[in-house]
């Protein structure tokens, strides 16, 4: 199960990157955290981008409500997503 938190709205939780995978996908629990593949690239700043896009897509939240809080240049990061919910990270973990 994923540790997580909420704060005025928000679900705060850690994920694990893996980047340049063949596709973007939630590819379960690791160690609590939410693994997940992305398929781009560690360079410039685009494998966070990418998991920003794909975590907003997953949450059904604009982009701008998925904050990386740190880990920035990390394989482990902590994430913020105002408007996420606890129920739709359990489904996350259910369907991986």
């Amino acid at each position: 199960m994923i540790d997580y938190s909420q704060d005025n709205g928000a679900l705060i939780f850690k994920v694990l990157v893996v980047p340049r995978a063949s596709q973007s996908a939630i590819a379960g629990d690791h160690n609590n955290a939410l693994r997940v593949r992305i398929a781009a690239p560690p360079v410039d700043g685009a494998a966070n981008r990418e998991l920003v896009r794909v975590l907003a897509k997953t949450f059904n939240v604009p982009k701008r409500a998925v904050e990386i809080t740190s880990g920035q240049t990390a394989k482990f990061k902590q994430v913020r997503v105002n408007g996420g919910s606890p129920a739709r990270l359990r489904e996350l973990l259910a369907e991986s």
